[in-house]
């Protein structure tokens, strides 16, 4: 398990904006590496953008197989300034499986691990059996951990405060992805931290809502949007954090119908998707094909989106 001063270590690196990159696939649903190793560059190069999480939600890591998503964090590390903190999305069913994930990130290069609870756990769960699962992924890879903090519409998978401060405590843990996605929930979440761990990253990571979020207190972002418009979700970071709310609040302006496009809306096409359309739609990526049973975006929603970054961009 990580050591207490390694966890410490990396909560003080996961501050300010970390991007959640794609991943881009080939026509045979493989991974483009060279796509996949620009696309980090491309992010990259706005030097504000402290970090990246791949294989998170939108890195399909649903859809890959343990193989791929090994090599998703191999390449990333190579595409990745030196300095970059990179954090790797774990999730399995399987506390098994999990652990054998988190061992290949670690071979790969992470610096930390994003613990997805199991899908299975919107049937129900309990806090024993969710810190037992975060244990074994901590021993078998020795990597600090940063918990994911489910949108509360998801139910059970959303954490109740007795089993996120059950996981707080354990050593091995560094940050928490605050996803509640409702902003009572997530003040709620971010002062038990403050209570429990002062020392503990705690990064809002709700897209449409980061403004409030930043207001009420925050260590950083985990965001994909930072993967589309990087310059501009850093400029809202940085004015919110610098207490320029007249800044915050132009730049809020410019990226709101843009999150809503790509969060918000409900369509047979998922945020991934929608992610990967803007990228392409900028010349980022050279395909918004995303795996099965995720689609692509109907071509009326393509274009609306085409419109949109046109008019922002």
């Amino acid at each position: 398990m990580s050591t207490p001063i390694v966890s410490a270590t990396a909560a003080k690196r996961l501050v300010g904006i970390h991007a959640a990159t794609v991943c881009p696939f080939t026509e045979g649903f493989a991974i483009d590496e060279g796509a996949l190793a620009a696309h980090i560059a491309q992010v990259m190069a706005e030097p504000r953008i402290n970090g990246l999480l791949v294989n998170g939600h939108a890195g399909e890591n649903a859809q890959l197989s343990r193989d791929a998503m090994k090599a998703v964090v191999a390449i990333a590390r190579e595409a990745a300034r030196p300095d970059a903190f990179i954090t790797a999305g774990i999730y399995s069913e399987s506390t098994q499986k999990a652990a054998a994930m988190a061992r290949d990130a670690t071979e790969a290069g992470a610096d930390a691990l994003l613990v997805f609870p199991p899908n299975g756990w919107a049937l129900g769960q309990d806090r024993e059996t969710v810190v037992a699962h975060h244990t074994g992924i901590a021993e078998a890879s020795g990597l600090p951990l940063v918990l994911y903090q489910a949108p509360v519409a998801t139910g059970p998978m959303a954490y109740r405060s007795d089993t996120l401060e059950a996981l707080m405590a354990l050593p091995s843990v560094a940050g928490v992805k605050e996803g509640s996605w409702e902003v009572a929930t997530y003040e709620e979440n971010w002062r038990l931290a403050q209570r429990m761990r002062p020392d503990l990253s705690v990064m809002a990571s709700g897209d449409e809502h980061l403004l409030t979020c930043y207001l009420i207190g925050t260590t950083g972002s985990q965001v994909s949007l930072a993967a589309v418009v990087p310059g501009l979700v850093c400029d809202l970071f940085e004015a919110a954090s610098a207490g320029d709310f007249k800044t915050a609040r132009a730049v809020h302006e410019r990226l709101y119908p843009l999150s809503v496009a790509i969060y918000r809306k409900r369509s047979g096409a998922t945020p991934t998707a929608r992610l990967k359309a803007c990228l392409h739609i900028l010349g980022l990526i050279p395909s918004a094909r995303v795996l099965p049973p995720n689609r692509m975006p109907a071509p009326e929603e393509f274009h609306a989106l085409e419109r949109l970054l046109r008019s922002m961009l």
